[in-house]
């Protein structure tokens, strides 16, 4: 393998990177409006996000997880693909639960993630999403791997997300570091 090297000036140093990581927005999508993906966009170009990624779950997995019915995930899909045409979007529509037309466990999926995309990863989710998700056994193995973002305050706390307080804000907040 061949080396190419670099010439730089003496005491240079690379610029900070301005983006850089992940946000994921897990979701039905099933009555996500445009204003609802449009927060969602905001947020990600506020925190300087490098990847937005739109994550769309398959009717058995919405079956299995919430268990109330949904539109087919091609007609969601569609409806994503349509709003960022309409908007420009650099948005990026996962397609991994069309993929394998199955039942895909949220572990299976968060893996699926971020082997793929550049860490740090973040999670957009719903309060109802946020709260089934603190539901799960594997939650303390996920929440130290990677943050959540909820869209909304939510109006009841699973303990699971009370105890790990400092994982986790509100998209419209912002937090301080001290």
């Amino acid at each position: 393998m061949k080396r190419t090297l670099t010439n730089v000036p003496f005491g240079y140093e690379p610029p900070e990177e301005k983006y850089r990581g992940t946000l994921v927005y897990y979701d039905t999508f099933e009555d996500a409006t445009e204003l609802e993906l449009d927060q969602a966009e905001k947020t990600a170009e506020d925190r300087s996000f490098l990847h937005f990624v739109l994550y769309p779950l398959h009717e058995e997995t919405v079956r299995r997880m919430l268990k109330q019915p949904v539109r087919a995930l091609y007609k969601r899909e569609r409806q994503l693909e349509d709003w960022k045409q309409d908007r420009g979007s650099a948005a990026v529509i996962e397609g991994f639960e069309a993929k394998r037309k199955k039942y895909t466990p949220m572990d299976t999926a968060l893996r699926h993630l971020t082997d793929k995309f550049p860490t740090p990863h973040f999670l957009y989710l719903t309060p109802e999403m946020a709260n089934l998700f603190a539901s799960y056994s594997s939650f303390a193995e996920w929440i130290v791997k990677l943050r959540l973002i909820l869209s909304d305050e939510p109006e009841y706390l699973h303990p699971q997300l009370e105890k790990y307080r400092n994982r986790w804000d509100v998209a419209g907040e912002v937090k301080e570091d001290a």
